[in-house]
């Protein structure tokens, strides 16, 4: 293996900017929603409208009817993959991907033994595959269901033994901007009205995973997948692969083609929801989130939605109807301060006007549709 030292150094900037233009942050891509939830391997989905403001930030015109109707058509779908989080993924990934990945959701199972114990894993998997595909079911009616073959078990190590073995996605309405719905589940196949393909190349998915969110480390894939034991795959592909290393000395792999823009590449403010990707998908974080600031996106285990400015993490903000509420970290100029309120009132205008409007005044800042921008406690001006 040639020696790290050899290697340019990419600074914190250079992998900032190189990330944000991966993650289509830099400016918003002229692309369809499908193919940006392609392009991001898929969307962090614990809550149901976090993808919306994902896509928001990142797609030139996007309206919530855009993704709601890719999740009516069944186009994209919500199930447990990466990381054993809920993520929004197009149909063919939904199929491919969560067979990549089982081997992490098999070992989750062994977590919860003790409460399975006399349980035929098998067997529960034949039943609740049996249950939920004769009608969708809330998690509460699979337990209850396989409590009655396995009385004597762990009521909670059923539902994660269910949720583990089989790929269950949660059916519509769930998900879909503007409605509501219980949790209601069913096999990826049976909602798909086709059989899961084979599991994606794991080599496949490297390249992937570094289109999205390179240049990237072994172990900052790996914490994006779940998965351990990718060396292997980095170093098939390594002959064709550039390689780096950071400011710390760790190795970092890219496509050769793939966008490295100047460090000094404006970016733009950006509001990203909850979980977004960007923030949750490297072992090493310090390319958008200053390490001084670690932590505080976070409250226990609830996380905050986060503002970028000059791409990094500069603050939290909140949403109540038509007003945005953000807090600063620290002081920002008057140019980006006028920034942030532009971009924040054309997220409010383009997330909430739609179905007052028809989605007028999108994406013009100033009011537009009624938005405001207060600025919290964190910082005043």
């Amino acid at each position: 293996m040639a020696s790290t030292t050899t290697h340019p150094v990419l600074g914190t900037r250079a992998l900032n900017r190189a990330t944000l233009a991966r993650q289509l942050l830099l400016s918003r891509a002229e692309v369809s929603a499908e193919d940006a939830v392609t392009h991001l391997l898929g969307l962090q989905a614990q809550n149901v409208k976090p993808p919306y403001f994902q896509l928001h930030a990142r797609l030139a015109g996007f309206r919530p009817a855009e993704l709601a109707g890719l999740m009516e058509s069944r186009e994209v779908v919500r199930m447990v993959t990466m990381r054993s989080t809920i993520h929004t993924h197009t149909a063919h990934d939904a199929l491919t991907l969560r067979p990549l990945v089982q081997p992490a959701r098999d070992r989750e199972v062994t977590y919860f033994r003790k409460g399975l114990v006399g349980v035929d894993l098998d067997r529960l998997a034949e039943r609740a595959r049996t249950f939920v595909e004769s009608a969708p079911r809330t998690m509460a009616e699979i337990r209850e269901e396989l409590l009655r073959e396995w009385p004597g078990a762990d009521p909670q190590s059923l539902s994660v033994a269910a949720r583990c073995r089989l790929p269950l996605v949660q059916v519509t309405p769930r998900g879909v901007w503007g409605s509501s719905g219980q949790v209601r589940l069913t096999t990826v196949e049976n909602w798909l009205g086709r059989p899961a393909g084979a599991a994606q190349p794991v080599d496949d998915v490297v390249l992937r995973y570094l289109a999205a969110f390179g240049p990237a480390s072994v172990k900052d894939m790996q914490v994006w997948a779940g998965l351990t034991r990718l060396r292997e795959a980095f170093e098939r592909l390594r002959p064709g692969l550039a390689v780096f290393r950071d400011e710390n000395g760790v190795e970092l792999f890219d496509l050769p083609d793939a966008p490295r823009p100047d460090p000094d590449t404006p970016a733009p403010p950006r509001f990203l929801p909850e979980f977004d990707n960007l923030l949750l998908s490297h072992a090493d974080r310090t390319r958008v989130v200053a390490p001084e600031i670690k932590g505080r996106t976070w409250s226990g285990n609830q996380a905050h939605c986060t503002l970028l400015v000059d791409g990094f993490v500069a603050g939290l903000w909140k949403s109540e109807g038509a007003v945005l509420t953000v807090e600063l970290f620290d002081r920002v100029s008057k140019a980006q301060k006028e920034e942030i309120v532009a971009e924040g009132e054309r997220m409010i205008a383009d997330m909430t006007g739609e179905e007052k409007d028809g989605g007028a005044g999108r994406g013009t800042g100033g009011g537009a549709g009624g938005a405001s921008v207060r600025f919290g406690t964190a910082y005043r001006s």
